[in-house]
């Protein structure tokens, strides 16, 4: 699978909290969560996250284990994360979200058209290109599918299909 879209670059230490405050999370109305995300770590962010790669530094999702902060960046239209590190809560909500999410020591500017492909785990962009920790077959086929909802909605549709009874 190729992902792309247009970097939008931010720091180390990004907390769920910065993703989503939490004064947000009464609402059930994931608009509100796109109006307001990243509001209080930079309110400019919101305008930029359509079509975005976010390109983050380490431990990119720590904090609270908040599975809002994965649903709010898919909704306002992130593609995919890249970071450094993540906090394993988040790592592990954004493969059950389909929130495609790559780990790598990779940086460039704000704004540059960013490439990743899933198959050969390479990100590249017009003056970099850079390899990025591979991901276990069936978090691959986790995201393909959208989400660990939908993934094992297929996998029970074909056990049916299967099934002789």
């Amino acid at each position: 699978m190729i992902i792309s879209g247009h970097a939008v670059v931010i720091g180390d230490d990004v907390d769920t909290d910065m993703i989503i405050a939490g004064r947000y999370l009464r609402t059930i109305d994931k608009s509100v969560w796109v109006d307001h995300i990243f509001e209080d770590y930079d309110p400019c962010l919101a305008g930029k996250m359509n079509g975005a790669v976010l390109v983050a530094g380490k431990n990119f999702g720590c904090g609270s284990s908040r599975e809002q902060a994965v649903v709010a960046l898919k909704e306002a239209g992130v593609r995919a994360v890249i970071a450094q590190s993540f906090a394993r809560i988040f790592f592990r909500n954004s493969i059950n979200y389909g929130l495609h999410i790559i780990e790598a020591d990779f940086f460039c500017e704000d704004g540059v058209p960013v490439v990743y492909n899933s198959e050969t785990a390479e990100i590249t962009t017009e003056n970099i290109s850079c390899k990025a920790a591979p991901l276990s077959t069936r978090m691959q086929e986790i995201l393909l599918a959208g989400g660990l909802a939908e993934y094992l909605s297929t996998k029970v549709q074909d056990d049916d299909e299967d099934c002789n009874c």
